[in-house]
């Protein structure tokens, strides 16, 4: 035992990878390397073609050729097998983040236990008295800690075992004795059972609300599932409905076709019967203009007043008085019905299409979220929302990226276009607003803070944001705010404040406006269902200014 404990891991190490020796190999000077090792630093010494062993520097001409040590390797196995490779590894030994023994001299080892009386750290091997020794038996070894030294009182240098309940701290015996004098003080020892107590309560509640919160997780991870599941159904149902539909339209197509052709065969074959008899009677004509013109020529008179009324004798004529003549006409009705059914399915899409997206976003998969309370939390829902020029009043200035609008007397050089509003310097955003969102308003001089379903009257009184059924909107102005629905005006009461923030929960349907300073204050909620995606709105008067905040 003792000369397995003699052997020392750098006996059996290569110099050059300083780990245990893989596939020894001996040099002809005596010294061992790993194979691979030697090989590698040899093959950078091939130029010069002289080969040296990397401790003594020895030189060899020509390259030696190298062979497994077969008893070095058996031994270095059994070493690694026996656990004997070492005095303590590299690992072992305690690094700069790494708590040191105190009774160590030269380079320490890591630290295995502290003692909290003894206030020192420990390696395994000088940590063998306060097993085996009857003096440290009661001591208490904890992990090891570089906190020990806070558990000395600064001021008297004593251990601090006792706790001041009134000052809520570690002290020692002598602090009770003056700073300490008086107040409610129990042992350390004391003190920790009965935080130990709340501990493990606490502990259960957490334990608790982890299971709790795993059921939510699994039921969350169950509604995924049936959420995909039903996803992956409608899809499969829809596409077989529109595939239903295409070929639906394609039999359409098919039967117009062939309906067409038909009639065309109908109308062709007529117009050839008649086209035959015609030429038939031609034919006829000719013949009987032949031999009236042979006739004409004939000399004897009695011959000719003989054959004379047999051939002046003409067949009645084709009636050709139902021939009319339409190029390019004749099924143009046909052309008309089929080119009024595409309009039809055009504006059924179109209205219908809008429900259908409506209510694939209007899916409801998740808990129920409550109304957020800080602006923080409003901020998670925020939207960049920009104003679209099509829409805007040609006497509404946008600028900073169609964030920002100016009531202006004068005329703005916009394109003819049907969602433009004409009576009211008014504008939509660009983006339509479903879910959860959040948006904030910068304005000065008054303005009209709206969302509207992209269907609102763009001309006449009834596309006054607020005065119909399909736009909310709250006049801003000094000290004085005006919610304004379906034409009824409501008074509301707010701080004073030049920024308006708006949140939007479509699918639960509510909407609030709330004033925006230093803190959040609700000026108005709207509780509602909303039939259609909407859009932000913003109306101004002249010299107003408004501005989409670009908010984080």
């Amino acid at each position: 035992m003792a000369q397995r404990d003699q052997l020392d891991r750098e006996t059996f190490s290569c110099v050059i990878c300083l780990d245990l020796l893989k596939d020894p190999v001996g040099l002809p000077c005596g010294h061992s390397y790993c194979m691979n090792c030697i090989k590698g630093f040899w093959d950078g010494e091939d130029q010069r073609r002289m080969y040296s062993c990397p401790q003594c520097r020895e030189a060899f001409t020509p390259r030696p050729v190298l062979k497994k040590n077969t008893m070095l390797a058996a031994l270095v196995e059994q070493l690694k097998t026996t656990g004997l490779q070492a005095a303590p590894a590299d690992h072992c030994y305690a690094g700069p983040e790494d708590l040191a023994c105190d009774v160590c001299t030269g380079r320490k080892l890591k630290a295995f236990k502290s003692c909290l009386v003894c206030l020192a750290s420990y390696c395994e091997k000088h940590l063998q008295s306060h097993y085996e020794s009857p003096t440290f038996k009661k001591h208490k070894l904890v992990e090891p800690s570089k906190k020990l030294q806070e558990n000395i009182c600064s001021r008297h240098g004593r251990v601090t075992e006792i706790f001041c309940r009134t000052d809520k701290k570690c002290i020692c015996y002598l602090c009770t004795m003056d700073d300490h004098k008086g107040h409610d003080t129990v042992s350390a020892a004391a003190e920790r059972t009965e935080r130990q107590r709340e501990l493990e309560v606490s502990r259960l509640n957490i334990q608790q609300r982890i299971q709790d919160r795993e059921k939510d997780v699994k039921l969350l991870q169950q509604e995924v599932e049936a959420v995909s599941r039903s996803a992956d159904k409608a899809v499969e149902d829809s596409e077989k409905i529109f595939t239903q539909l295409i070929r639906l339209l394609q039999k359409r197509s098919s039967d117009v076709k062939q309906q067409i052709r038909s009639q065309q065969e109908t109308e062709v074959s007529g117009v050839k019967e008649l086209q035959e008899k015609l030429q038939q009677e031609i034919t006829e004509l000719k013949r009987k203009d032949a031999e009236l013109k042979q006739l004409s020529h004939t000399e004897d008179h009695n011959q000719f007043l003989h054959n004379y009324p047999s051939l002046s004798q003409l067949s009645e004529p084709t009636d050709s008085s139902s021939i009319n003549i339409r190029p390019l006409r004749y099924f143009e009705d046909m052309t008309a019905a089929v080119s009024e059914l595409r309009d039809l399915l055009q504006d059924i899409l179109r209205d219908k299409w809008t429900n259908t997206s409506l209510a694939v976003t209007e899916v409801d998969v998740l808990l129920s979220e409550p109304e957020p309370k800080t602006r923080a939390e409003f901020l998670k829902y925020s939207r960049e929302i920009t104003l679209d020029p099509n829409a805007a009043h040609t006497h509404l200035l946008l600028s900073d990226g169609n964030r920002k609008g100016k009531g202006t007397g004068q005329r703005q050089s916009y394109s003819s276009h049907t969602d433009r509003f004409t009576k009211y310097y008014q504008v939509l955003s660009r983006e339509s607003l479903t879910g959860r969102c959040y948006w904030e308003v910068e304005w000065g001089g008054g303005v009209d803070v709206a969302v509207a379903y992209k269907n609102i009257s763009r001309a006449g009184d009834e596309s006054l944001f607020g005065h119909n059924d399909k736009s909310w909107s709250l006049y801003c102005g000094t000290n004085r705010y005006v919610f304004c629905f379906n034409n009824i005006e409501t008074p509301v009461s707010g701080p004073d404040s030049s920024r308006v923030g708006v949140y939007l929960d479509h699918r639960a349907g509510i909407l609030s406006f709330y004033s925006v300073s230093e803190t959040m204050t609700l000026v108005h909620r709207v509780q509602t269902t909303f039939t259609q995606p909407l859009y932000a709105g913003l109306r101004l008067y002249y010299e107003s200014t408004a501005e989409l905040c670009k908010v984080k």
